[in-house]
This record gives structure tokens, C-alpha cells and sequence, in this order.
């Protein structure tokens, strides 16, 4: 495992090899650091105790483990000891080498040949700090023979404190069944609706929403700082996390999540493949997301 600080200006930024996690992202203003990530307490976390992980070839679950595509069935095999869903795709819990560094900016790359999963690719990732924020950039190229459907996702964790707002404006909300799979389609709930600035709900939230604009913005009075999220077009969807103390023991209403997604969940078993790109051999697909924090 290597750990790698970046620094640019006012603001920093720890990555590790391990998992391709980040680990931190702050800003010094005077005296005073701000975490604009959740800060890990160790370098020695695995990914849900992390700022952020890549989610690649896809994120989140595929129903049953399976699906089928250009008349083939595929299967995966379950990747955590807690889940009966085979979950996130690999990138998360992989070991990723350096590539080109510079002072302020990082390349990890990561190969994945197909155990447990019928995808071949390689991930790459690069995080380039200036003084104005943070770029994380994601890439899959399919390594197999087949084409595949293929996604991209990020998974960061973002400090919540009692007066936290989330804007993030998107067209359609999907329900949460058993299983922290998606059920239907439905309007966005008035207390998750977050077209205007709005807290977090004070309960249990894992619920994707169709069609962001592309645009987020998280505030937090308490600390007079905003944090403004840009995303690339590919990433169309998010996802909304807010654990509890049954998911989560050490949960203190601390940290909540904001997901960039270029896909539905389970969409390999949508009709339109809810947002997966389909990528013959040797294909690949990218995007990358801003974060640029401000005082407010």
C-alpha cells in the first residue's frame, strides 16, 4: 500500500493504492483546516471507512447476481461476507499501482481479469488538484473479447453536521426494496426533494435518483463553507445515502453520501440497461467530476 499527498494552494488531498481510496480532501483558510471529505482515522481503512472509492465496472447491485445480454446468461460471484449481492464492481477493495504523478496530481491504475465476474478491464483514475478544487477522473476500457455493459460511478462521503444542505436537483426518484435493491419509478418524496437547498432526513436513506442535473451543492452554515459539485454528462443519475445505527453502530448523523452514477442500479436487468454503455473490446468510456470548495 502507498499513500500519496497532494497539495495545491489552500487545499489537500490523501489517496491510497489500497482500494484507490481517498482518504482526505481539506481546505486551510488561516489557521483553520476544513474536511471537505469525511478524513479517514487511520491510512489503514478499507473502502466504507474511507472518503471516497471508485465504483468500476459498475456501482451498486445486480438482482439475483445475474443477467443476461446479447443471448448470454452471466453470473457473479458475492464479493462481501454482509451482502447477497455481488456489490460495486472490484475497484473498491483492489490494489491499484501509480502511474504519471506530478505535485498536484495522480494517476492509480488497476486490471481486473474476470475472476468471479465476466468482465476483463482496466480502471484508471486521476485526481489533479488546483487551487480551486479537485478533479477525480474514472475510466474503463473492456480488456475481454465480449461486449459488456459498462458503467462508472464515485462514492464519496461528505461531513454532515445539524444544519448540512443538499442541492441537487433530478426528475425521478426510485423506491428501496429488500435486499438495498431499487423497486420502481415513482415522483421525488417532498422530504428528499433537493431542487432547492434542504437537510437530510433524520432516518435510514440508499435511494437512486434519475436524471440529475449534474450540478450539487453542500453547505454547512456551521463551518461557513459550500462545496459545489460539477459532474460530467456521462454521469446522468446519483444516489443518496444516509446510514443508521442498525447498517452502521458507529453511526453519529456524521457523514452522508452523494453518488455520481452514470447508470440506474440493477440495470443490467432494464430494458435499456438504465445507463450502461455497452463497450465492445478494446472500447472505453470516462468522465470526471469537480469539487470546488468556498466560504460562505
Amino acid at each position: 500500500m502507498s499513500i500519496v499527498s497532494l497539495e495545491a494552494g489552500p487545499l489537500s488531498l490523501r489517496v491510497s493504492t489500497r482500494g484507490g481510496l481517498v482518504l482526505g480532501f481539506w481546505r486551510d483558510v488561516g489557521s483553520a483546516r476544513t474536511a471537505l471529505l469525511r478524513p479517514c482515522l487511520s491510512d489503514d481503512v478499507d473502502a466504507l471507512s474511507s472518503s471516497c472509492y471508485p465504483l468500476v465496472p459498475f456501482g451498486n447491485r445486480v438482482k439475483d447476481n445475474k443477467f443476461s445480454f446479447e443471448g448470454s446468461d452471466y453470473h457473479f460471484r458475492l464479493n462481501t461476507d454482509w451482502d447477497k449481492h455481488y456489490l460495486h464492481g472490484e475497484g473498491w477493495q483492489a490494489d491499484w499501482s501509480i502511474g504519471r504523478r506530478t505535485p498536484t496530481s495522480v494517476e492509480l491504475v488497476f486490471a481486473h481479469e474476470g475472476q468471479g465476474t465476466p468482465y476483463e478491464y482496466q480502471a484508471r483514475q486521476r485526481f489533479a488538484l488546483d487551487e480551486q478544487g479537485l478533479t477525480m477522473t474514472l475510466a474503463v476500457e473492456n480488456r475481454g473479447q465480449r461486449s459488456l455493459p459498462f458503467g462508472l460511478g464515485w462514492h464519496p462521503y461528505f461531513p454532515m453536521t445539524p444544519k448540512t444542505t443538499l442541492l441537487a436537483p433530478a426528475r425521478k426518484f426510485w423506491t428501496e426494496v429488500e435486499g438495498w435493491l431499487p423497486g420502481h419509478q415513482t415522483e421525488i418524496p417532498k422530504e428528499l426533494d433537493f431542487s432547492s437547498p434542504a437537510s437530510l432526513p433524520q432516518h435510514w436513506v440508499n435511494n437512486g435518483f434519475e436524471d440529475w442535473s449534474g450540478e450539487a451543492l453542500i453547505t454547512w452554515p456551521e463551518r461557513n463553507t459550500s462545496l459545489h459539485l460539477t459532474a460530467d454528462a456521462i454521469f446522468k443519475h446519483a444516489f443518496v445515502f444516509v446510514s443508521d445505527t442498525t447498517f452502521d453502530t458507529s453511526f453519529k448523523r456524521d457523514y452522508f453520501c452523494f453518488e455520481p452514477m452514470s447508470h440506474l442500479a440493477n440495470g443490467h436487468n432494464m430494458p435499456d440497461l438504465g445507463g450502461l454503455k455497452v463497450l465492445k473490446s478494446g472500447e472505453a468510456i470516462s468522465g470526471s467530476i469537480h469539487m470546488r470548495p468556498s466560504s460562505i
